[in-house]
């Protein structure tokens, strides 16, 4: 198809604002789904998605779209091809997010007109801009939801037009539950998203950006693209600029939403390239393909996303230690950000480190390993990355608490920071306040966010906004940070955040002894002011919900040289004298005494056999 009648375009929005619904419709009054087929979060191919109603993987579309218009001499109509794809909304996954949109031309910033503008907007928005600076992307700034009774129309177009600098009129309005306002958004994208372009012409000509990618058992890596130059056939002998690896394309074609093979794929268009490659770490989102014949240079930006959080995870039965290993590199040939690597521990047996983007990231991991793998694991307590200069000036990495030196070895310890953004209505200013300082945040600018009189605007939901500019250890922001951001907010407040610097840090390691055994999969780096507290917390928090045992023990929360909390889970009982009845008193003491002896013995031999659902539960913040 002409390159003119081609739209390339994302949808961008904070978490739950209604992405997956708009393009619900958008199908629909494309006709690209039959109303039989039809259901909701279609574009949401996972069970965990659909579960908890949020995006994870990118999903790609192609629509084709009728443009009828009317002229003095008769109605004439265009075909266009609109090609979307819906991206997640967690600020855990935004550089898949960065990626996809330089896959497109086109952006519809989509804002929730219950909530208005929120943080992760604000992040959003900065990576269509600077995508845009090179590629003179269109933000399409679009209010949604206006049907709900809840809807504050006026003041989030307000704060859109603040936000944007925009005129009224360039703001629409869309309502994804019924429809309202999105075949004007669609006539609106034909409009204002500017067609494809291409750079390198000539049927020996190939550039294709990978913005995302899956694993098939069959089929091997199935690769996303967008076509930027060329054209790609069934059969050609491609390359991976930056990875290298050759392959060939086992097969070509778009999303409608399902795969539908085509012939061939053009610049402007989106789809997928089957390349039979079975092999981990190949395939990644970022780079470019090419032409093995005539390679053209890989597009610039690309770079390997970090993880940020860390977690041990070993198999209950160390005979699933095999069947693991092969889990994990299945859902790496589908996650280029996921990583891992083997390692051992005395008391968990051989195991996995493995490193994630965030809580999220972690929890949708080994979730899917449970449900597609079917496997039983234990999951240490997640950690971020500390450099450790030790006394005898050796400079260490730890990624595993359980691993942190004892302080008697330590110099001087290293931690990441973050740079952070959070929206909040005036009136939880203060209780927010209080919890950043529980969290050792530096507070910077504070930016008054739209002047709305409450009243007016409907109470706390609106209201005068505030951007707060903080600095804060990642350790405490992955300490319950969001949960107690909402819940100081009433569920108003938003967060978006950007690794910074590292800083000292003033840590130590906490263990937690079970039956005077460590359990190392408790372990943590915790601020040394907060040891006692976590020291607390930890062992009532085990203590509920650890099974009694047949004999007694006790739970205990070690660190900085010293026992700092201790619990005692009192063991199982059984009158072993109740058959018994009359006859010499001494029967029954006999009884008893063969009962202490055998208990003492279980007690010092005994093991504590803790069960799977205890570690996820200890891995989720201590309430």
């Amino acid at each position: 198809m002409d390159l003119k009648h081609i739209r390339n375009f994302s949808i961008i929005a904070h978490i739950d604002h209604g992405k997956s619904t708009l393009a619900d419709r958008m199908l629909e009054i494309t006709h690209t789904i039959e109303t039989r087929k039809m259901r909701e979060q279609v574009l949401d191919v996972m069970e965990l998605e659909r579960e908890r109603g949020i995006t994870i993987k990118m999903q790609p579309v192609r629509m084709e779209y009728d443009l009828v218009v009317e002229a003095p001499s008769g109605a004439s109509t265009t075909k266009y091809v609109l090609n979307l794809i819906d991206t997640p909304g967690h600020i855990d996954f935004s550089y898949e997010v960065s990626r996809a949109l330089k896959a497109v031309e086109g952006s519809i910033l989509l804002v929730d007109s219950t909530q208005g503008v929120q943080a992760q907007t604000l992040t959003t928005l900065n990576m269509a801009r600077e995508g845009g600076k090179e590629g003179g992307r269109q933000i399409i700034p679009v209010l949604s939801k206006i049907d709900s009774p809840l809807a504050r129309v006026s003041e989030v177009r307000e704060e859109v037009i603040k936000l944007l600098n925009c005129d009224p009129e360039e703001i629409l309005l869309v309502s994804g539950r019924t429809g309202e306002g999105v075949e004007n958004l669609l006539q609106e994208i034909i409009k204002r998203v500017p067609e494809p372009k291409e750079t390198y012409k000539g049927d020996d000509s190939l550039r294709a950006l990978v913005f995302d990618f899956k694993y098939s058992n069959h089929r091997g890596v199935i690769v996303f693209i967008r076509v930027l130059d060329g054209k790609i056939k069934k059969g050609e002998n491609l390359v991976f600029a930056i990875s290298g690896e050759k392959f060939n394309s086992l097969e070509v074609g778009t999303f409608s939403p399902e795969e539908t093979p085509r012939e061939h794929l053009s610049a402007g268009d989106t789809g997928y390239i089957v390349t039979g490659i079975k092999k981990p770490g190949i395939a990644s989102v970022g780079d470019t393909i090419t032409m093995l014949r005539n390679p053209l240079p890989a597009l610039p930006g690309y770079m390997q996303p970090m993880p940020v959080v860390w977690a041990s995870v070993f198999p209950e039965d160390a005979d699933d230690f095999a069947e693991l290993k092969l889990a994990l590199g299945k859902l790496k040939l589908s996650d280029s950000a996921f990583s891992y690597e083997e390692e051992s521990s005395g008391s968990l047996g051989r195991g996995f480190r493995c490193g994630f983007l965030g809580m999220l990231h972690l929890e949708i991991i080994t979730e899917r390993l449970r449900r597609e793998f079917n496997l039983e694991l234990i999951i240490t307590t997640p950690s971020i990355t500390y450099e450790v200069l030790m006394k005898n000036s050796k400079k260490e990495k730890v990624y595993s608490p359980y691993f942190f030196p004892d302080d008697s070895n330590i110099e001087t310890v290293f931690e990441p920071w973050v740079v952070a953004k959070i929206i909040t209505p005036a009136k939880y200013l203060g209780s927010i306040m209080q919890i950043l300082f529980d969290h050792e945040a530096e507070i910077g600018e504070t930016e008054n966010f739209g002047d709305l009189s409450p009243a007016r605007a409907g109470g706390a939901q609106a209201g005068n906004r505030f951007i707060l500019s903080v600095k804060m250890p990642l350790r405490e922001l992955m300490r319950n940070f969001f949960d107690e951001l909402k819940s100081a907010s009433s569920g108003y407040g938003s967060i978006s955040y950007q690794i910074d610097d590292m800083r000292m840090a003033n840590v130590t390691r906490l263990d937690v002894l079970v039956a005077d055994e460590v359990v190392p999969a408790f372990s943590k780096v915790v601020s040394r002011k907060r040891v006692e507290i976590e020291a607390e917390k930890t062992v009532l928090k085990l203590e509920s919900l650890l099974p009694r045992q047949m004999f007694t023990l006790k739970i205990q929360g070690r660190a900085l040289g010293r026992i700092i909390s201790s619990r005692t889970l009192s063991g199982m009982k059984k009158d072993v004298t109740q058959h018994m009845y009359g006859g010499d008193i001494t029967r029954k003491m006999k009884l008893r005494e063969k009962q202490k002896k055998g208990k003492k013995k279980m007690k010092e031999r005994g093991r504590v056999n803790i069960p799977q659902d205890v570690f996820l539960k200890m891995m989720k913040s201590v309430e």
